[in-house]
C-alpha cells in the first residue's frame, strides 16, 4: 500500500496540489486523470520521491518494492537489454552480479564460497535462475524479438528502448507499480498484452494515460485531479465520466425529486455492473461497484466542451464514389488504383500505419492537393467539412478567436459566435485572444467550432483527437457517435475508432482491405488477420496494426 498524507505543492503563486489525502491499496488498479497541466505526471513523481512536495508525505508499507516506468532512454546505453529488465528488481541484480564476479576471481578463496553460497540460495529464494525467461517474456509479450535480448541498450532505436524500459518497470513482480503514458509506442498487439498483464496483475497499480480503452481495461478506480484535489471514484473511466455527467445533470435540475435521482442513478450502477469483464481486475470493480451508494457518486467540476454536429440537410442516396484513384509523393507511392463506394450512413475508419496515403486522400477528396491519376464524386446533396492534421495555416492572423470564427459562417450575430465558443469552453475576454497564440488544445476546440458552424453532412477528420485532454477526446467521441451522416476519418484512439466507425478500411504496402464491420471485430477477425498477413508479406506480428 501507499498512501499520500496532506501533500501540498505549488509553483510560485500558483497551487498544484492543496492538501492532498489518497491511498492506494493492493489489488486496485488507479487511472490518474485530469485536465492538461493539472499535474498528473507531477503527481506520479512525488508518489515515486523523485520529486518533493512543499508539505506532507509518501507512506508506503514497509517491505514493500516500487516500480516506476523511467523516462530516461539513455541511462542503460552501457547494460545489455536482458540485464537492464533484470535491474528492475534491484536487489536481485546487484545478488546476480556479486556472484557471478566471485565466480569470475582467478584466485578463489574458502570466504569466496562461503559468499557464493550464501547469495546462491537468496538467489534462488528470490527466483533468480528464473530471471532471465521471466525478462523474455516480458519482452516478447511488448512486440521486442527474441533476437534483441542480448544486445546492448545503445544499439536500439528509440521506440525499441521505450519498450524494454516498460519491461523493467514490470519485472519481478513489484508490490506498487507506478505507470506513465505505458501505451506510448506500443502496437495494438503489444498493448493488448499489457491489458492481459496488468489484469492478472495481483499487487497495486497507478497510470497516467490518455488511452481510454486502456484504462477502461484495467482500472478499477480513477483517481481525478481537479482544481489541486484529487478525488477517489469507483470503477473505470467511462463509469466515471458519465456517473458525472448524470450527477452534474442531476443537480442541475432543481426541480427534480431526490426519488427520481435515486432510481435514475441506481439503474446506471446496476447496468455498468452487470458489464464487468471477467478478468480478475473487472471482477474487484464490479464488486466495489456493487457496493456503491447514490451519494458516492458526486458531480465534478471539470468542463467538458461540447461537441454536436448539426447537418443542415439530409443528405441523398448518392455519396461519394472514388474510381482509380492514384498518389505519388517524394518518389513513393502513396496508393495506386484505388477505388471506394461510400454509402450513406458509413463511418468509415481509415487504420493502418501508412499515415501519408490516409492524408493525401483527404487532402485530395477536400480540393486540397490534386490526384496523379483517377477521380472521385461528391453527391450533389454533400457538403463537405474538413478536419487537417496540420491546421497551423489556419491560425496565422492576427485575428481574434470571434472574428476568426466569424469568417467561416453567414451568422452576423456576435452572441451567436461567442455561444458556439463557449460550447468548447471560451468564455469572457478570452475570446478576444488572438488566434495565433493559442495552443494545440486550444487551436483544435476552434477548428472544432468551425466545424459545426458548417452544418456539413460530411466530415472529413485527419487525427482529430491529437492535442486533446481526455475530456476533449471524449467530448468529439460521442458528437462523432450522435452524427447521423457519413464521416471519414483516422485517429490514435483505439476506443474512439472502435465507438465511431461501422467501416474499416486499412492501407497496407500490398493493397487495401475494406470490412463492414467494428474496429474490434475487425481486429479479431481470422479472416483479416490472414489478408493482412499476406499483403504485409511478414506473417508472426507483420507490423503490429498501428492505427
Amino acid at each position: 500500500m501507499i498512501s499520500a498524507e496532506n501533500i501540498s505543492l505549488s509553483f510560485g503563486s500558483r497551487f498544484l496540489f492543496k492538501e492532498v489525502n489518497i491511498k492506494f491499496t493492493h489489488q486496485n488498479c488507479y487511472g490518474i486523470i485530469g485536465a492538461n497541466g493539472s499535474g498528473k505526471s507531477t503527481f506520479l513523481k512525488i508518489l515515486a520521491g523523485e520529486l518533493e512536495p512543499d508539505t506532507g508525505n509518501i507512506v508506503v508499507t514497509p517491505g514493500e518494492r516500487m516500480a516506476v516506468l523511467r523516462q530516461d532512454q539513455f541511462a542503460f546505453d552501457s547494460f545489455s537489454v536482458m540485464h537492464t529488465v533484470i535491474q528492475g528488481y534491484r536487489k536481485l541484480y546487484d545478488i546476480m552480479i556479486e556472484k557471478d564476479a566471485i565466480y569470475a576471481k582467478p584466485d578463489f578463496s574458502e570466504a569466496d564460497g562461503m559468499r557464493a553460497a550464501e547469495l546462491e540460495a537468496e538467489f534462488s529464494e528470490m527466483g533468480g535462475w528464473e530471471a532471465e525467461s521471466k525478462a523474455a517474456i516480458i519482452l516478447s509479450g511488448l512486440g521486442l524479438p527474441e533476437n534483441l535480448h542480448d544486445k546492448m541498450m545503445s544499439d536500439l532505436e528509440s521506440n525499441q528502448k521505450v519498450r524494454v524500459l516498460l519491461a523493467q518497470a514490470l519485472f519481478g513482480e513489484p508490490e506498487i507499480l507506478i505507470l506513465d503514458e505505458p501505451t506510448n509506442n506500443l502496437d495494438l498487439e503489444s498493448i493488448a498484452w499489457l491489458e492481459n498483464f496488468l489484469g492478472e496483475f495481483d499487487n497495486t497499480v497507478i497510470v497516467v494515460s490518455h488511452d481510454r480503452h486502456f484504462l477502461n481495461k484495467i482500472c478499477t478506480h480513477v483517481a481525478d485531479i481537479d482544481y489541486g484535489r484529487i478525488t477517489l471514484y469507483v470503477g473505470n473511466y467511462d463509469f466515471w465520466y458519465h456517473a458525472a455527467a448524470l450527477a452534474q445533470k442531476q443537480m442541475r435540475d432543481e426541480k427534480k425529486r431526490r426519488e427520481d435521482k435515486i432510481a435514475e442513478l441506481r439503474e446506471f450502477i446496476l447496468r455498468f455492473s452487470a458489464n464487468a469483464a471477467k478478468s480478475r481486475q473487472a471482477t474487484s470493480r464490479k464488486k466495489l461497484i456493487d457496493k456503491l451508494t447514490i451519494d458516492d457518486i458526486k458531480p465534478s467540476s471539470r468542463k467538458f466542451p461540447y461537441v454536436n454536429f448539426k447537418p443542415n440537410r439530409e443528405s441523398g442516396r448518392s455519396i461519394l464514389e472514388i474510381e482509380g484513384l492514384c498518389k505519388s509523393a517524394d518518389g513513393e507511392k502513396l496508393f495506386g488504383n484505388f477505388s471506394l463506394s461510400v454509402r450513406k450512413g458509413d463511418k468509415i475508419a481509415f487504420v493502418g500505419p501508412m499515415h501519408s496515403a490516409k492524408t493525401a486522400l483527404f487532402q485530395i477528396l477536400c480540393g486540397e492537393m490534386k490526384a496523379d491519376s483517377g477521380g472521385f464524386t461528391w453527391g450533389q446533396t454533400i457538403s463537405v467539412s474538413y478536419y487537417p492534421k496540420d491546421n497551423s495555416a489556419y491560425f496565422d492572423t492576427e485575428l481574434n478567436m470571434i472574428d476568426w470564427l466569424r469568417q467561416y459562417t453567414d451568422i452576423t450575430e456576435e452572441a451567436v459566435v461567442r455561444g458556439f465558443l463557449g460550447r468548447m469552453l471560451f468564455s469572457g475576454d478570452e475570446t478576444l485572444k488572438k488566434v495565433k497564440v493559442l495552443s494545440g488544445g486550444e487551436k483544435v476546440r476552434c477548428m472544432l467550432s468551425r466545424m459545426m458552424l458548417s452544418g456539413a453532412n460530411a466530415l472529413i477528420l485527419d487525427e482529430p483527437t491529437n492535442h486533446l485532454d481526455l475530456e476533449g477526446i471524449t467530448a468529439l467521441n460521442d458528437g462523432l457517435v450522435d452524427f447521423p451522416e457519413t464521416i471519414l476519418f483516422n485517429s490514435h484512439d483505439h476506443q474512439f475508432v472502435d465507438s465511431v466507425a461501422n467501416r474499416i478500411i486499412e492501407f497496407t504496402p500490398g493493397g487495401v482491405i475494406d470490412r463492414e464491420m467494428r474496429f474490434d471485430d475487425y481486429l479479431a477477425s481470422e479472416d483479416v488477420r490472414a489478408q493482412r498477413d499476406k499483403l504485409y508479406n511478414n506473417p508472426a506480428r507483420h507490423l503490429g496494426l498501428v492505427i
